[in-house]
């Protein structure tokens, strides 16, 4: 616990949502948590799942993805956390989805690039399989029976589906470790996880040529998916966030990101235990340059009410916007969990100074409650540190408030800087 609040305080004074710990803090996150667990359920039922997590600005997306991916770990799934960018992560590549998601696997014990312990894990489990069996580990002939078991137990799980190049590159990975080929091992295990500067000797010890591309990448996601259940996890959880930068491309490249997204939503139920997760805001899934736009997408996901009813359950679950209650809520909560002169801390940062700095926040922001968290937070931490830091320093709401040029934006009304300008890019096939 203690290491989960050190990395509280030290995530939101950078103004990013924390990785752990997310629990100690959260505040009317009831409905979003139970049908994130319902849905982790379905996965857990070895059921493909797919949920869209629809809100604004400071709606709380990334929180609840990131509690999405907390509560994965805590029931024993593998998960990936990864953000769409124009320059990390361009969505219309899945050779580039599946290398992000591959590289930030992680799973309780690893919190990032698992897929190394995983293998090891899954590789452990054959062996002792075999020893069950009545196979003697001793014996020269053991080592040829796990690289015959991986292949079937793959080829098993997968319904034959996986590419006969990862399987090469399993047995020859597990071939080099039992080698002490370390080096080799190493380099074959970068190219699995979509890495595209492994050199043609390594390529060649294993019997391939190339690197995964992006009409066969969802193939190897397949096999990982598989190699994370048979190594004793649940499933599988990845978090697509910010699936609105898509909104910034040109029309063809925005149009192949769209239909890929159609193209992973069809496919959804023939991965048995993943759970999609996308975060994305209203002119993403509302406007003609996304998911309206296209309509067969648009078909499958549209978001619906009954008056003032929201089935929760549908594929998209909107986020309300923070309102001053929860904020204030949400102070009171980080103020508790404060790790330093709990006593000072409780004398100069009283209820009364907390609800006036929200005031102050909300009117500073024109009165637009779900636009404030992000600045508001960042801040409160850092009356919370000078508190600890000074003795003689007394909080005060002097200070003002300077927006960001977006933040005016938002505060306007405007939502033209999510749609950037079409440039040119290099065509692509997904």
């Amino acid at each position: 616990m203690e290491e989960d609040i050190q990395i509280i305080f030290e995530r939101l004074r950078n103004g990013v949502v924390p990785e752990r710990g997310l629990h100690h803090f959260e505040v009317g996150t009831e409905k979003t948590r139970t049908e994130l667990r319902r849905q982790l359920d379905l996965a857990k039922a070895k059921q493909g799942a797919f949920k869209f997590l629809r809100g604004g600005y400071g709606c709380g997306k990334t929180f609840s993805a990131r509690l999405a991916i907390n509560q994965a770990l805590e029931q024993n799934f593998a998960a990936s956390f990864v953000v769409v960018s124009d320059n990390d992560l361009r969505f219309h590549r899945f050779d580039e989805l599946y290398r992000k998601i591959v590289s930030e696997l992680a799973t309780a014990f690893c919190e990032r690039g698992a897929l190394s312990t995983i293998l090891d894990r899954w590789i452990g489990n054959v062996e002792d399989r075999l020893i069950d069996l009545g196979e003697d580990d001793t014996s020269d002939e053991f080592d040829e029976k796990v690289l015959h078991h991986i292949e079937k137990e793959l080829h098993t799980a997968t319904g034959g589906a996986v590419p006969q190049d990862m399987i090469r590159v399993l047995k020859t990975i597990f071939q080099c470790k039992q080698e002490r080929n370390l080096a080799d091992a190493g380099a074959l295990l970068s190219w699995l996880s979509g890495g595209q500067n492994v050199g043609a000797p390594v390529k060649k010890l294993a019997g391939i040529k190339g690197d995964i591309g992006s009409s066969d990448a969802m193939a190897y996601l397949r096999g990982v998916l598989e190699i994370v259940k048979l190594a004793g996890f649940e499933g599988l959880v990845v978090v697509v966030d910010e699936v609105e930068t898509i909104l910034r491309s040109r029309s063809d490249t925005r149009r192949n990101s769209l239909n890929g997204i159609r193209q992973i939503y069809d496919a959804s139920d023939t991965y048995k235990g993943l759970l999609w997760l996308f975060t994305g805001t209203p002119e993403f899934f509302d406007s003609q340059k996304g998911v309206k736009g296209l309509q067969p997408l648009h078909d499958r996901v549209k978001f619906t009410k009954s008056g003032d009813f929201v089935n929760v359950m549908q594929p998209q679950l909107e986020l309300t916007p923070f309102d001053e209650p929860r904020l204030k809520q949400v102070a009171r909560n980080l103020r508790r969990i404060y790790p330093y002169e709990k006593e000072r801390i409780a004398k100069k940062i009283t209820d009364e100074f907390v609800d006036a700095l929200v005031q102050k926040y909300v009117e500073g922001f024109g009165g637009k409650v779900g636009i404030v968290p992000r600045k508001f937070l960042r801040k409160f931490v850092d009356i919370l540190d000078l508190v600890k830091q000074y003795p003689e320093y007394e909080p005060d709401l002097a200070e003002k408030i300077e927006l960001s040029a977006e933040e005016k934006e938002l505060v306007a009304g405007d939502t033209s800087w999510l749609e950037g300008e079409d440039e040119e890019v290099e065509p692509v096939v997904i």
